[in-house]
């Protein structure tokens, strides 16, 4: 992308991205679509171009593992897409990993099977984070479940716990911290919580919670930048930076910086700066219709 860009503003047929990642390969954007599930590499020209094919309804969080020359999308359907159906909708739930190099479609992980969720309910993954080792760590806001997928494709269980449920939207964002544990937010309760390797759940003590808290992304220095927004609960928009002295038992807010675009749902740190998505789910939530999307960067 080359030199700092304060904002990029685009148009795209694959209306209302959610998710974002930083290709450092490409010196690109990744981005997803809840309409059409489509996957679109942007530039500093804000103009889309075709990243492999629809892994599902909607797709969502996006990590490029490039160690590996891979992507990790999740896809689900919560009945926003334009081919959401009443066999899709909160049943539809899961992984595809495509080539980094190639975007060709690789694996597609089914997160919504009899064995992984035999109680059944609703399920619709959101986020995703990834360890040194290559495992994927998958949100699942319409559950209580957290999964982890191998980097052969195998899915288990990481933890299932009540404190992740929630009536409207639970755990959402999620990060891997290189000390070796994962941090998740619950979006309504804006609780943030410290999972280790194991799946043992305990809350980060906060002196405010973290409403609307969406996506969250870890800087190279350990500061975690947590996106809120008012899509689903009354939170504000803006984007929250913390750090911890203790391996984030406890975590203390460095800055709040309200943000000047509606709807901004996650981040990514790129060499440039932290970018922050807003995709105008605001109108497409409102019942209107909007091709817009903006990629702001952080003022810090």
């Amino acid at each position: 992308m080359g030199r700092r860009v304060v904002q990029i503003d685009g148009r795209t047929t694959d209306r209302y991205p959610e998710g974002i990642a930083w290709d450092p390969t490409r010196r690109a954007f990744l981005v997803g679509s809840m309409a059409t599930g489509r996957i679109s590499v942007v530039g500093r020209d804000g103009v889309p171009h075709p990243f492999g094919v629809a892994p599902g309804v909607s797709t969502f969080g996006l990590h490029v593992d490039a160690v590996r020359n891979r992507v990790l999308v999740t896809y689900a359907d919560i009945g926003n897409g334009e081919r959401s159906s009443e066999s899709t909708t909160y049943k539809q739930s899961g992984v595809a990993i495509y080539n980094l190099r190639t975007g060709q479609l690789e694996q597609r992980v089914d997160l919504n099977t009899p064995r992984l969720n035999p109680a059944g309910g609703h399920h619709g993954v959101n986020d995703l984070a990834i360890d040194a080792a290559g495992n994927a760590y998958v949100t699942d806001p319409a559950s209580d479940a957290i999964y982890k997928v191998t980097p052969a494709g195998a899915a288990t269980v990481l933890i299932r716990d009540e404190r992740l449920r929630s009536d409207t939207i639970g755990a959402n964002g999620i990060v891997w911290h290189p000390a070796g544990y994962l941090l998740t937010v619950r979006y309504d309760t804006g609780t943030l919580f410290r999972i280790s390797p194991r799946g043992e759940l305990s809350t980060t003590g906060l002196t405010s919670a973290l409403v609307g808290g969406d996506g969250l992304a870890l800087t190279h220095d350990g500061r975690l930048i947590a996106i809120t927004n008012k899509l689903g609960a009354p939170g504000v928009e803006q984007a929250t930076v913390l750090s911890s002295r203790d391996n984030y038992r406890t975590a203390q807010v460095r800055s709040i910086e309200p943000w000047p675009v509606a709807g901004p749902t996650t981040a990514a740190v790129t060499p440039y700066g932290t970018y922050v998505l807003s995709g105008r789910i605001d109108v497409l939530l409102a019942g209107g219709s909007s091709d817009q999307f903006t990629i702001r960067r952080m003022s810090q």
